[in-house]
């Protein structure tokens, strides 16, 4: 029973039979319509114009029919567009003028004509695939069912079972399209169906019959196939420095016997209609390799739920296998399988291109999952580095998306690609906006010990300074969102000609500035809060100057800064020490008699000898953790205080009524207020984590 169904439908698939049907159908469509009232409504009554012009016509579309040429790939997409635009034009027109004109019930003419129109448009999608053909057949099987109900509303069950018939029999027509291969298999029993049935697990190919020599052919291929992609992949992780070296390596390791065979054999199957089983087994087989591939380089597949739930120890962790998987993908993998796609699919380039797509999709999905999730996650300052290297492999890997995935069916992908890699730099704006909020919102508790470093300050500077050994990355970053300037009003009008990243470094120290003279008010002593600036200020200088940083925000900006380090030097004298220089200051004009001058100075020298302990006791406490600046605020305090010192004691000795009692005065030598200058700033209590510097 099963050889006779066969047969039947051997005998169904004849091109012959369809050319006399479509034939046969074409004349007798065109008898009847010229012969309908359909035809007498819209061009009126015949003459012999209309008769030579008409039966010119019907010969035209006869011929076309009886000799149109089979056509397995019709042309191009445009031109199946301009096609199918020509036809909606015609249809629509027609059916406006039919409908316009058209009164009472059709004819048997009228209904015989479409449905001859239609049995001959179904003849004539057997040969080609220009899309206009198809579309032809469903506007006249829709006139049938529409006149059959003008004529009786229940004769629309005739035009529907017709119309379903002719549907399911083009249907079928697409899907099991058997060919005969008398020139590939000669033998008479290999003319009978042949199914081959995927399965994902096993890529098992089955087929019915004798015709089975050729499923055995594609499933020893593809076993040959896959047995060289394991021998490949080994070298993924054993090797990868020689992988990278060589990205044609993969593509020169499969034999080129076996790569001739697949194309031998994806071209009998696709001249046979059995594309699409083909492509399943091809993609399935490739599909396998990469997964291999995957698993090497223990890259996992996580959906982006998954990442965000992740910690950030994890991502890290993840990232640098992302880099790596994403590397050699782009660079190796994926250009492999395209060459491959191109040598197996060769002549079939839109099976090539979909095959490829389908191979590579799930892989290239996973990756860029991975980023999506990092660039849409949290923004926490720490993650700015990681965000950067993968902006930046993202950057370098564009080239590669945009070379691979660009036909019609890919190019979805190299879209996604560029979309998170853009996300990715609006991450990095973001971390960047995050880290101002952080400066913002750093309150502060508790004053920092004898005036020293605020951790704010080290942070910050050091997360900058790191942040801007990747200077060309974030200019590039900080120009594709456009200039800052009209976030930041406040900022300097030197700073409009510099670049968005420029400005952006300079408003974060700003912040920072502004900061850190909020927290020097919450000293009690104004000389500690001056020098709780020196230290901080200095420190800015300090990581800037010698930086990329310092190059970003320029000389101009840091001599504004060690100027302002000068002008806290300053005010940090005048609220210490110049109370002291006061108690020295000797004025007299001769009128106050010797016993009243002696007796003022002995009352200064005591003020002195009080005030200048308890400064010294006090500011042996405080911290000044660059060496050279503690040094320039004891020289110059030594430079006022010791000359003026020495002054006061000259001319202390040289009063009468103090005499040699002199010494029973005098607490320090000027070698000793010089020792007490030297232990200034030295934290001695109360400040030793503010030694710390990195």
């Amino acid at each position: 029973m099963m050889h006779i169904l066969i047969q039947i439908w051997k005998w169904l698939m004849q091109p012959k039979l369809w050319r006399f049907v479509g034939f046969v159908s074409s004349i007798v469509g065109l008898l009847c319509y010229g012969l309908s009232s359909s035809f007498n409504y819209l061009f009126g009554d015949w003459n012999l114009l209309k008769i030579f012009l008409y039966s010119v016509f019907s010969l035209i579309i006869s011929l076309i029919i009886l000799f149109a040429k089979t056509w397995q790939h019709s042309t191009s997409l445009r031109f199946k567009a301009h096609a199918a635009f020509l036809v909606l034009t015609i249809t629509s027109l027609y059916s406006f003028f039919f409908d316009k004109v058209m009164n009472g019930k059709p004819d048997a003419y009228s209904l015989l004509s479409c449905a001859a129109f239609a049995i001959m448009l179904l003849s004539l999608s057997r040969k080609t695939q220009c899309g206009f053909e198809v579309d032809l057949l469903y506007f006249f099987l829709g006139c049938l069912i529409v006149q059959l109900m003008k004529i009786k509303l229940q004769l629309f069950i005739v035009g529907a079972g017709f119309g379903y018939l002719i549907i399911i029999l083009r249907s079928s027509f697409s899907s099991i399209d058997v060919v005969i291969y008398n020139a590939e298999l000669t033998s008479p029993q290999a003319e009978n169906l042949v199914i081959i049935e995927v399965n994902s697990d096993s890529l098992q190919l089955t087929s019915t019959d004798i015709g089975s020599s050729m499923v055995e052919q594609l499933s020893n291929y593809v076993k040959a196939l896959r047995q060289e992609n394991s021998n490949i992949i080994e070298k993924l992780g054993d090797d990868s420095g020689f992988i990278m070296s060589d990205p044609d390596f993969m593509i020169k390791a499969l034999p080129t016997e076996t790569i001739d065979n697949l194309h031998k054999t994806a071209k009998l199957m696709v001249s046979a209609g059995f594309e699409k089983d083909f492509s399943d087994v091809y993609i399935s087989c490739r599909k396998e390799c990469l997964v291999e591939s995957l698993t090497r380089l223990g890259f996992k597949k996580l959906n982006i739920e998954d990442i965000q739930m992740l910690s950030w120890m994890e991502i890290e962790d993840g990232l640098e296998r992302w880099i790596k998987a994403s590397k050699l993908a782009l660079k190796i993998l994926f250009p492999t399988e395209r060459r491959l796609c191109d040598r197996v699919f060769f002549g079939f380039s839109s099976i090539a291109d979909l095959s490829f797509m389908n191979v590579c999709m799930e892989f290239t999905l996973q990756l860029l999952n991975f980023a999506d999730a990092i660039a849409i996650g949290s923004q926490s300052p720490e993650r700015l580095f990681k965000v950067i290297d993968m902006f930046e492999t993202m950057r370098d890997l564009i080239p590669e998306f945009e070379c691979l995935f660009r036909d019609q069916y890919s190019l979805s992908l190299q879209n996604e690609a560029t979309t998170i890699w853009k996300k990715l730099g609006e991450a990095i704006r973001g971390i960047f906006m995050k880290l101002e909020t952080l400066i913002r919102r750093n309150r502060a508790k508790a004053a920092v010990p004898g005036g020293g470093l605020h951790p704010i300050t080290r942070y910050v500077m050091n997360y900058l300074r790191a942040a801007c050994q990747s200077r060309q990355t974030l200019e590039q970053v900080f120009e594709d969102y456009g200039h800052p300037l009209k976030e930041y009003p406040k900022i300097d009008d030197r700073m409009s000609s510099s670049s968005s990243l420029s400005v952006q470094m300079d408003w974060i120290m700003q912040l920072l500035e502004s900061n850190l003279e909020a927290k020097s008010k919450i000293y009690k002593d104004p000389a500690l809060c001056y020098v709780f600036l020196m230290n901080n200020c200095r420190y800015i200088v300090q990581k800037a100057e010698d930086s990329e940083l310092g190059s970003l925000l320029g000389d101009d900006w840091i001599k504004k800064h060690t100027a302002k380090i000068r002008q806290y030097h300053v005010q940090y004298q005048i609220r210490s020490w110049n109370k002291v220089f006061g108690f020295l200051k000797v004025k007299y004009n001769g009128l106050i008699p010797p016993k009243g001058v002696a007796k003022s100075m002995k009352k200064k020298l005591k003020s002195f000898n009080m005030v200048f302990d308890d400064l010294c006791r006090v500011q042996s406490s405080w911290f000044i953790f660059d060496k050279q600046l503690r040094e320039e605020i004891r020289i110059s305090i030594e430079k006022l205080l010791l000359p003026a010192y020495e002054n006061f004691m000259a001319r202390f000795h040289n009063i009468a009524e103090v005499g040699k009692h002199a010494e029973k005065y005098i607490k320090y030598e000027t070698e000793e207020i010089e020792a007490r200058l030297n232990d200034l700033f030295q934290g001695s209590s109360g400040s030793t984590g503010s030694r710390k510097r990195s």
